[in-house]
């Protein structure tokens, strides 16, 4: 795909019931260049959502680049967008505590009138290459996963609260201790926004079975995403919760130069059930990437049997 592509005529809306998103890691790139593929997209009917991550530093590319915080862009973002449903891509639960990441979610819900997707997982894991530089760089504590995974629960026990209460409350819990609790104002969506939660091991998925309306998977071998999948059907049904509430979402990379190649994951994907689709975009972002996003990747992909 040239830097220099030109814009086809616009592409008719789908009719397929997948969702198509794009993810612009805001690390070794510019803001500018964000904000255009952003504002391009948010006229693209076939792209219906755009994410971000939750860095500190860059995790490819060059270390000591420019890496920006998710979710302040994202809120520039949505006083910037006017249709795009939003989100980051996953919010790392290591990094704020609930109270204050329910009341900054809040906010950029109100921000963008509400079209936040909230995303949560547990943070890099600690086999991931570089993971724990980004939390010793700032001072945050690198706790390990059996913390992570049980203050996850928590924690979106406590953001959906502070959504959706109305009079302040106490928390006594094993990992979030408040006195006197309250989020004000509420997000604008009601009851509130819809949860995503990201991530494939079993422990993870034990708090998606709980608490998401949406599940992410980062890619990967297929015959692997759909046992997760399954495992997570399991889990629902040992907890009462029908499997279906739960929207199956997946990230997958996009390469340029190989459309057919992001075209026939799309299909693997879509026939294995994953409704919310999401196409990561690597730098630099050529012009009109998002009208050639829809023209080549989601026009262009059709469902695969198995």
């Amino acid at each position: 795909m040239s830097n220099s592509i030109s814009p086809n005529s616009p592409s008719p809306t789908p009719t397929s019931s997948v969702r198509f998103g794009i993810m612009t890691a805001p690390m070794n790139v510019g803001y500018d260049d964000i904000l255009r593929v952003w504002e391009e997209a948010d006229g693209i009917p076939e792209i219906e959502h755009a994410w971000l991550f939750d860095h500190l530093m860059p995790i490819g590319g060059d270390p000591d680049g420019p890496a920006f915080e998710g979710w302040t862009l994202l809120s520039a973002l949505a006083a910037r967008t006017r249709r795009l449903r939003l989100g980051v891509l996953v919010t790392s639960n290591r990094f704020r505590p609930p109270a204050v990441l329910a009341k900054i979610a809040a906010t950029v819900d109100v921000v963008s009138g509400g079209r936040l997707d909230f995303g949560i997982g547990v943070g890099s894991r600690p086999s991931t290459t570089g993971a724990r530089r980004e939390y010793t760089a700032h001072g945050l504590p690198f706790h390990d996963t059996a913390h992570a995974v049980g203050s996850l629960a928590e924690s979106c026990t406590v953001i959906k609260r502070l959504w959706t209460e109305p009079e302040p409350f106490d928390v006594d819990g094993t990992y979030v201790q408040l006195r006197g609790a309250f989020g004000n104002p509420k997000p604008v969506q009601r009851p509130r926004p819809p949860v995503l939660i990201g991530g494939r091991a079993k422990a993870t998925l034990r708090v998606v079975a709980e608490h998401a309306d949406l599940w992410n998977i980062p890619g990967g071998d297929i015959d692997d995403v759909i046992a997760r999948s399954a495992l997570l059907d399991r889990y629902c049904g040992e907890i009462g919760r029908d499997p279906a509430s739960i929207v199956r979402s997946i990230h997958l990379p996009v390469a340029y130069d190989d459309p057919a190649a992001t075209r026939e994951a799309i299909a693997q994907a879509t026939a294995a059930g994953f409704t919310h689709v999401i196409l990561g975009l690597p730098t630099p972002y050529p012009a009109h990437v998002a009208r050639w996003v829809a023209d080549e990747l989601v026009t262009g992909s059709v469902p695969a049997t198995r």
